[in-house]
């Protein structure tokens, strides 16, 4: 597994605690509107790290329940250093 770390150079692990601090313009451009909306009000938000990828990117999970349609939407985001923000390391 590679090493994550956040913005300022602080060992990220899977379990950490992290707040998404930003993410790239291109790839809030490339989002459809739904999608972006969602995608948008998980900056600020603090998370689980639930994987670390060969490439060093921390994972991080988000489901929003619509009941009133009857679905359920899921987004799994891999988060590079820049754009997070350690908040709680993991517990391993």
């Amino acid at each position: 597994m590679a090493q994550c770390t956040d913005k300022f150079g602080h060992a990220v692990e899977v379990g950490s605690q992290v707040r998404l601090v930003e993410l790239p313009g291109l790839f809030l451009e490339s989002l459809a509107t739904d999608e972006l909306e969602e995608i948008n009000s998980m900056i600020g938000q603090v998370f689980e790290v639930c994987d670390i990828d060969d490439k060093g990117c921390a994972w991080i999970e988000k489901a929003w329940h619509y009941p009133e349609v009857g679905h359920c939407v899921e987004h799994s985001l891999g988060l590079a250093s820049h754009e997070m923000e350690l908040i709680e390391a993991g517990s391993r």
